[in-house]
């Protein structure tokens, strides 16, 4: 991982040197805004002392820290695994650990089952060309790569086939996941990124392998040393997101939020909704990569990682935990002011309002909302067409600040909420 040169410094500390960039690669990165502050930075000093003697974590801090200034990088892991629900923070150090034994092993179990279906799982090698023929055959000629690795008996199995179909598509994203750091010119880093997708896709096959989800995978991969923990932070990151994956002949799941998008941009600007309107960008599909990967190429790599620990802290519920692990929750924060100041304050606004079911997990819309309204001059001066619309939002990458971003996000969420409620009565 530290096996480059070049790295960017920022605010006295080497905070690149965690990701470092492929010297060639710099010119072409975005440049990288986060910076690591002294009193507002979740630190891991500060990190270990939110913890009692027993492991109990108190999360109510540990959200006020990273709402102010986000996590150093060399804790975001472990940060990450309770922002996206994998522990409880009332659970104890001993609790957590037979938890992660539990989950390594499962894992394990599941990786050796796709294993004995494609035996290049696990080799620290992966495939970027068919294993099967489409009608389930095995494939005759095969190239130099992957020898070995193709099946070689018909598969019947409607399942199986879907799942070994999407391999090869699997191979290609990862051969162009993030190479310009440093970390992927290792193989079996690579070979990692490509496992742990093969195995979500066979246990989610309702929603398959699409592009972009090894955009979001690829930091827990670099993030975790245990592949099966990288696994299970990205199995719950997807919880969140899994929906906008979800695609059929006629729509894509991204449509729910481009459609609260649309509402939303009606609601506080509705100059700029009907310029995009006359364009014919009403859909505003323009703005489905923002959705589908979390900003990933308006950023830059520490400072993506950054905007969604904002935005996960922003959305904290503490009771994700026990929703992911279908155990019985008797909290009610409507009614316990004590527990509903764990939960983060964009989800906070949704609970005392009553539509914190209708509307969870939609910061990400707001957030994009708040990109088009840096760009409100612009958009209705120069767009003359969705060709425009996209050129125009494309020049933002690396000049976006996600602290600033998710302020604006809150503010247009408020406006939205005034304009809406009122509309109401």
């Amino acid at each position: 991982m530290f096996c480059c040169g070049f790295m960017w410094k920022s605010g006295g500390e080497d905070l690149q040197g965690f990701y470092p960039v492929r010297p060639e690669c710099q010119p072409d990165v975005p440049r990288t805004r986060f910076k690591s502050r002294a009193g507002k930075t979740l630190s891991a000093r500060r990190w270990h002392a939110a913890f009692t003697e027993d492991g109990h974590l108190d999360m109510e801090k540990v959200l006020r820290r990273i709402q102010r200034g986000g996590i150093h990088p060399s804790i975001k892991g472990a940060v990450w695994e309770f922002l996206l629900g994998c522990y409880d923070p009332d659970s104890t150090f001993e609790e957590r650990s037979r938890l992660r034994n539990r989950r390594r092993e499962q894992y394990g179990a599941w990786k050796e089952e796709c294993k004995k279906m494609v035996p290049v799982i696990g080799s620290g090698k992966y495939v970027t060309m068919a294993v099967v023929q489409e009608n389930g055959n095995p494939i005759d000629e095969s190239s130099v790569e992957n020898q070995g690795w193709i099946v070689k008996n018909t598969v019947t199995d409607e399942r199986v086939l879907q799942w070994m179909l999407s391999l090869h598509q699997i191979g290609l994203d990862v051969a162009r996941t993030d190479r310009y750091l440093c970390f992927y010119e290792n193989d079996r880093n690579q070979s990692k990124l490509w496992d742990v997708l093969a195995i979500y896709t066979w246990l989610n096959l309702d929603i398959g392998y699409v592009q972009g989800m090894n955009d979001i995978c690829s930091p827990m991969i670099i993030l975790f040393d245990d592949e099966a923990d990288a696994f299970w932070c990205f199995e719950r990151a997807m919880r969140r997101l899994r929906e906008n994956f979800r695609a059929t002949a006629t729509s894509m799941g991204v449509q729910t939020q481009l459609g609260v998008l649309s509402q939303v941009i009606k609601t506080v600007d509705p100059r700029l909704h009907q310029h995009l309107e006359d364009l014919d960008g009403g859909e505003y599909l323009f703005a489905i990569r923002m959705l589908m990967v979390l900003f990933r190429r308006e950023f830059s790599f520490l400072d993506a990682l950054y905007l969604w620990e904002l935005m996960w802290a922003m959305e904290y519920n503490p009771t994700m935990f026990a929703t992911y692990e279908e155990l019985e929750n008797r909290n009610n924060a409507a009614s316990d002011p004590k527990l509903l100041k764990r939960y983060g304050k964009f989800e906070r606004k949704y609970i005392n309002s009553g539509q914190n079911e209708q509307h969870r997990n939609t910061l990400a819309v707001f957030v994009v909302a708040s990109v088009l309204q840096t760009k409100n001059k612009r958009l209705l001066k120069e767009a003359k067409g969705l060709d425009d619309v996209v050129q125009i939002l494309g020049d933002i990458a690396g000049n976006l600040d996600a602290k600033k971003a998710c302020k604006e996000a809150l503010k247009i969420h408020e406006k939205f909420l005034k304009k809406a409620n009122s509309n109401k009565q």
